[in-house]
């Protein structure tokens, strides 16, 4: 049977996005600096947009060269045909109505400016345009735990065919100082055979603190060990640890690391207490704390009983239309290439102006509603947190859930509590006998304060915690502790019961749990 082939027309109906809504999408999940980048960018792309304190600048320009030569020249000619374009298109029924559409286009965009900028004008006393941003007082950053290395580093005496190779490893060491990429591999990048690798090691490990430049635990704190001038017998009984039972340490087989060194219990104990002193990540006690400096999205006020949201711009650039090309589009006698070249240009201005302002009052609904939700948490603190999803923002505001999920990608709040990424408000919630659901971070909260106050010669088991948890009306399974003391970083009731966790320091903790 013969097959045919014939050209046919076919309808149907398909989601395609339009630059504007794909550019309303990229913009409402920027950051604050990231739209600050932005707006700048878009301001020398287009020249329809200029700066707030520009515009004002070119105002007052125009009214003193107005007042300096306009009346000499009105006296002289007073019927001057040279008249500003909106009273000539007055005049005339015909080119009013050529122009009646970038009217309304001029009307639409200084109303949309207006709602978005609002600037205090220059004549006001309340602005000092000679005050420092406050920022401006913050210390300089901590260099780096890469650019305190390498000064340390140029103060040895490398040879010269190691220095760049010593550099090399240190930018590939990990914030917290360990080496974890295999020296074959790093060998390999560089062209030079592992054994010069390893000497290049060498040299960054004995840079301070001491630790750092390890491949694993066990290699950081033997150069640590390393480094102790006068050792005492316990110091060396932990050398002897970490070199001979460092399985067994790692299995906390007390009994089976004691015979096998031959020492006493106590000895053993005495031993254990000065590798608990010893960091695990000593990478982490130099450069940058890793803190930066938060610039909230929304600020959070209590005015007259109610809590009020505010939406934070105070560092963006004010972008304005400028008006000197909105007059030339009213021009008539205007080249029209010209005007469908500014025409264009406005469009793209004004999508771009609507997609900020739909940015903005996105952020500032979900915000309102985020807030509205958790009022208790606002009033009382963390444990009246109540769970919240995606989904119930999405159906408040009448928006998709996707929309809800960009909003909240890097955008903090700050509250009387502090300040929290919109994240921390978005929990799963686990049922409660009287009080309905709660969040699953009021109850971690409460597994941390119930282990923090147990007795540490007879800790809490994971069902236990349950159990109790389960009187107080709380309906959680032994996994679901599990999981979130886990996520907290606790260790298990027998480990602390060991002795290998310490409240006040996180070391023995991660020591014990490898």
């Amino acid at each position: 049977m013969p097959v045919n082939q014939k050209p046919s027309l076919k309808l149907s109906q398909k989601l395609l996005m339009t630059p504007a809504l794909q550019q309303a999408i990229k913009l409402l999940q920027l950051t604050r600096l990231e739209l600050e980048q932005v707006l700048r960018q878009e301001l020398e792309a287009n020249p329809l947009l200029e700066l707030a304190e520009d515009v004002e600048l070119e105002e007052q320009e125009e009214v003193a060269a107005a007042e300096a030569v306009g009346a000499p020249a009105m006296t002289e000619e007073p019927a001057t045909p040279e008249l500003p374009a909106p009273e000539r298109a007055n005049g005339d029924g015909n080119e009013e109505a050529e122009t009646a559409p970038s009217f309304e286009e001029v009307e639409l965009s200084a109303l949309f400016a207006n709602d978005l900028h609002d600037v205090p004008p220059l004549g006001d006393p309340s602005f000092d345009e000679e005050e420092l941003d406050p920022l401006f007082n913050l210390p300089n950053p901590e260099p780096s735990l890469a650019d305190a290395l390498i000064d340390q580093l140029r103060l040895l005496p490398v040879p010269p065919e190691l220095s760049p190779l010593c550099e090399f490893l240190i930018g590939n060491l990990e914030n917290d100082g360990y080496l974890r990429i295999p020296l074959p591999d790093l060998a390999a990048q560089v062209g030079v055979s592992v054994e010069t690798l390893e000497e290049a090691l060498r040299w960054v490990q004995m840079l301070d603190p001491a630790g750092v430049g390890a491949r694993d635990l066990r290699e950081c704190l033997l150069l640590q060990l390393e480094r102790i001038a006068k050792p005492t017998e316990e110091e060396r009984l932990a050398t002897a640890i970490v070199k001979e039972a460092f399985g067994l340490l790692l299995q906390q087989n007390w009994e089976g690391m004691a015979a096998h060194l031959g020492v006493s219990l106590e000895s053993l104990r005495r031993a254990l207490e000065v590798l608990r002193k010893l960091p695990a990540h000593p990478g982490a006690l130099v450069g940058a704390s890793g803190s930066t400096a938060i610039e909230p999205d929304v600020v959070v006020k209590k005015v007259g009983g109610r809590w009020v949201v505010e939406l934070v711009d105070d560092n963006l650039p004010q972008v304005h239309l400028s008006p000197r090309y909105l007059q030339l589009l009213q021009n008539p006698t205007a080249d029209p290439q010209t005007q469908a070249f500014v025409r264009e240009r406005m469009k793209q201005a004004l999508w771009f102006l609507r997609a900020v302002e739909q940015r903005h009052s996105t952020i500032l609904r979900v915000a309102e509603t985020i807030v509205r939700r958790q009022e208790a948490f606002l009033e009382h603190g963390i444990q009246y947190l109540r769970p919240m999803v995606l989904k119930d923002v999405a159906d408040e505001i009448g928006m998709h859930e996707s929309t809800v999920s960009r909003v909240v990608q890097a955008k903090y709040m700050a509250t009387p509590r502090g300040v929290f990424p919109f994240k921390f408000f978005f929990h799963s919630g686990l049922s409660h006998a009287l009080e309905g659901d709660v969040s699953s971070v009021a109850v971690k909260e409460k597994i941390r304060e119930l282990i923090e106050n147990e007795d540490p010669a007879r800790p809490l088991a994971d069902a236990r915690i349950a159990r109790l948890l389960n009187r107080q009306g709380i309906r959680i399974a032994r996994r679901t502790v599990a999981k979130y003391r886990e996520e907290m970083g606790i260790p298990s009731s027998e480990v602390r019961k060991r002795g290998l966790w310490m409240r006040n320091s996180a070391e023995p903790s991660k020591i014990g749990s490898r």
